[in-house]
């Protein structure tokens, strides 16, 4: 099976430790370079804005601060990304992100993983 994650840098963007842990081993199972995770949205802004990447996993709550900051600055940099959550938020996306897919949590990572390949392909269109 052809790994399309093979050497792609992943930045994890997620508070919750089990997920993020699970999340990273899912991603370097596929053969990609996992960042993070990013468990603020400073963190995370700090890791966009001095490392190249060539996707994202973006958690909306991280640590009580809604992270579209992180989204925004992925967006600027034409990084793709996906949402998962914890929340029912579909009413509090901001327009300019309403067409980024995202996930309840409890997702299976292997979904999460095949999403954001699928948005990364889509980039490189």
């Amino acid at each position: 099976m052809t790994h399309h994650l093979a050497g792609k840098r992943v930045l994890i963007v997620e508070d919750d430790n089990i997920l993020a842990i699970t999340l990273a081993e899912e991603f370097a199972a596929e053969g990609a370079k996992v960042i993070g995770p990013a468990a603020t949205v400073t963190d995370a802004l700090d890791v966009i804005a001095r490392t190249d990447l060539d996707g994202a996993i973006v958690d909306i709550n991280l640590r009580g601060k809604a992270a579209f900051p992180v989204a925004d600055a992925l967006a600027d940099r034409h990084i793709p990304f996906v949402f998962a959550t914890g929340y029912l938020v579909a009413g509090h996306i901001p327009v300019r992100h309403a067409d980024v897919r995202r996930f309840e949590k409890p997702t299976a990572p292997g979904v999460i993983c095949r999403a954001l390949e699928e948005a990364m392909d889509d980039a490189s269109d």
